[in-house]
């Protein structure tokens, strides 16, 4: 077990003062038997009521609703948290599922639900046919073949980090030949999907030391994948650095697209020239 503190700071910045809707943040963990929040602090530069609520993924949502105009808007998340990495999964894997494919029972089937299903339509099938080239036999070490996909996604894409909003599609990036964290991680989420296996997005922290050229910064906010194979059940998977398991990772929300944890999303009144512009900074360090 490591306590780690968390620092995310994120500042908006606007031309005049303006009014402001709404704002989504997800941006605390919930409690596990891998994670246990010992602290949690949100500090707004501007006043607003916070309401909290769990999604239908069992993320923590905090609402907030404001009652100040202001030229600049703050959000500073302070965490202590204690991490456990998960185990090595490999021993711990259903005899059924050890070799690819393999069938999931059919309570698994019905949870998974679309988690299981492509989000983003591939009509000509080439996001179906390049990840078929990662199937080497149709009986395969399950776990061989997932980790072959997380890192062989990096030897088809270059990492680049990209501060505009939103994400490219599975094909724009396997088209440019490159992508951020983002790309990289909704990439493998849709490949694993036309594999069969269930699959999600996860958005949090790097927390680990640098692993490979691709890495995120330590501290950065990072996105990845969890996919589940009965036994371990869901498996951290980031084809950012290529690597397997959590123990570098802080996961703070969980989603069947990338577009469902945003760590904050939120409007204001005004015209788009009025917005100039965001910094967030994120820290994470051993306590």
């Amino acid at each position: 077990m490591i306590r780690l503190a968390v620092r995310h700071e994120t500042t908006y910045r606007y031309r005049r003062p303006v009014v402001f809707g709404p704002h989504r943040l997800m941006i605390r963990p919930r409690d596990g038997h891998d994670l246990r929040v010992v602290e949690s602090e949100l500090t707004l530069s501007v006043p607003g009521d916070v309401g909290w609520a769990y999604d239908v993924f069992g993320n923590s949502i905090a609402t907030v609703r404001f009652s100040a105009v202001a030229a600049t808007l703050t959000f500073v998340s302070r965490l202590v948290l204690d991490r456990w990495s998960d185990l090595e999964p490999r021993r711990e894997i259903d005899a059924s599922a050890r070799t690819y494919p393999f069938d999931y029972s059919a309570d698994d089937r019905a949870d998974l639900g679309a988690l299981r299903e492509p989000q983003i339509d591939d009509p000509d099938r080439r996001l179906a046919r390049w990840v078929a080239h990662f199937v080497a036999a149709r009986r395969t070490d399950t776990l061989a073949l997932l980790g072959d996909l997380n890192s062989g996604i990096s030897s088809w894409v270059f990492y680049q980090s990209r501060e505009q909003e939103g994400t490219q599609t599975p094909l724009q990036t396997l088209d440019r030949g490159w992508g951020s964290c983002r790309d990289f991680a909704v990439l493998m989420m849709e490949a694993a999907r036309h594999l069969g296996f269930g699959a999600r997005i996860v958005s949090g922290y790097h927390a680990g030391p640098l692993t490979s050229p691709n890495c995120a910064v330590p501290g950065s906010t990072h996105a990845w994948v969890e996919i589940f194979v009965p036994g371990p059940g869901w498996i951290a998977f980031d084809p950012t650095s290529g690597t397997m398991g959590d123990e570098t990772l802080v996961p703070v929300a969980r989603g069947r697209t990338i577009e469902q944890i945003v760590p904050i999303a939120g409007s204001f009144v005004g015209v788009p020239d009025d917005f100039l512009g965001l910094d967030v900074a994120v820290t994470v360090r051993s306590m």
